[in-house]
């Protein structure tokens, strides 16, 4: 069985990336070369990767979908992402709720939906809540 252990997330400044998730997750993470700076996220490690600071001639796009964390605090967490400068979509959808707010969906999941500097969209989930199917 294949385990995920890197999930790459591309950032057009390592070091607002890295002032944003270090505030985020509360963990300061590792730099691992002047473009990557790691965080690891219970063995799955997030990689913020930005390709000019790493010498590489291209500009990255954002993530098409979210990433997905559970997190214990759900409030503590919404509360760091705000005060780090996450944009919150203002998306309200019939029968899911608000995206940018704390809000239980009918899954059952309690989560907020969250953009990072970059616009990789993000979703944090109260552990107690995940749903896996």
């Amino acid at each position: 069985m294949p385990r995920l252990f890197r999930v790459i997330v591309p950032v057009t400044d390592i070091e607002i990336a890295t002032q944003f998730y270090a505030a985020v997750f509360d963990n300061k993470g590792r730099r691992v070369s002047p473009g990557r700076h790691y965080f690891d996220c219970k063995g799955t490690i997030i990689a913020c990767y930005d390709p000019s600071a790493d010498g590489d001639d291209y500009h990255p796009t954002p993530l098409p979908e979210p990433l997905y964390f559970a997190v214990d605090d759900l409030e503590a967490v919404f509360d760091s992402a705000k005060a780090a400068g996450a944009h919150f979509p203002d998306t309200d959808v019939p029968g899911v709720g608000p995206f940018g707010e704390i809000a239980t969906r009918p899954w059952g999941e309690r989560s907020f939906y969250a953009n990072d500097p970059f616009g990789n969209p993000l979703c944090f989930v109260s552990r107690d809540t995940v749903f896996t199917g």
